[in-house]
């Protein structure tokens, strides 16, 4: 049993460590467009993100997938990118949230897991035993310790949107265009100084 906390907190930090913020900018915008009404679009969102998370690194870990580290690093920020403009296009415009495609977002979403969890592969393939018979299993535990981080700032985050609308009065369409802003001004530059240029 020590095992499952060992990897359940392994997937808990990679999403909480304040070093590794891509992960946390990701979903920050991501949950933007949602409020606790929407939870159960919001639960399907993060659980498919960590199955694609888990997917790639399944993958990985058994030699099924082999991706150059610095395409990985390049892809993430800009994942996080297309999912910070994705919201600013579509909440520019005056109708703002209306026709939302759900099965859009859910692929996007599950693809960009994929990314994600290509890029922390190489780690967790040191993390584990070298002898390990059953590396099926730490790799569970792992997204479990993913999901649940995912959730902790996914709830976060609509507690923050909640208390800025509701307290601070600021606009649904304001708050999702300033923080999506926000987002991606923080990954421009991690893209403009990645090593593939």
């Amino acid at each position: 049993m020590s095992d499952f906390w060992l990897y359940f907190n392994i997937g808990l930090k990679h999403v909480l460590d304040i070093n590794a913020y891509d992960h946390v900018l990701f979903l920050m915008a991501l949950s933007l467009p949602y409020t606790f009404r929407d939870w159960k679009k919001v639960l399907v969102l993060v659980t498919l993100f960590t199955i694609g998370h888990t997917l790639s690194l399944i993958l990985s870990v058994f030699g099924v997938v082999k991706v150059d580290s610095v395409v990985i690093e390049f892809l993430i920020p800009i994942t996080i990118l297309i999912t910070a403009l994705y919201n600013i296009f579509k909440w520019a415009r005056k109708s703002g949230g209306k026709n939302d495609s759900l099965t859009f977002i859910s692929v996007t979403t599950l693809f960009f897991g994929i990314i994600h969890g290509l890029g922390f592969s190489n780690y967790f393939k040191v993390v584990l035993p070298p002898t390990a018979d059953d590396k099926l299993l730490p790799v569970l535990e792992f997204a479990l310790g993913i999901e649940a981080a995912q959730l902790i700032v996914v709830i976060a985050m609509l507690v923050l949107a909640f208390v800025v609308q509701e307290f601070l009065r600021f606009a649904k369409r304001d708050w999702i265009l300033i923080i999506s802003a926000f987002v991606a001004g923080v990954v421009v530059p991690m893209i403009a100084g990645s090593e593939i240029w």
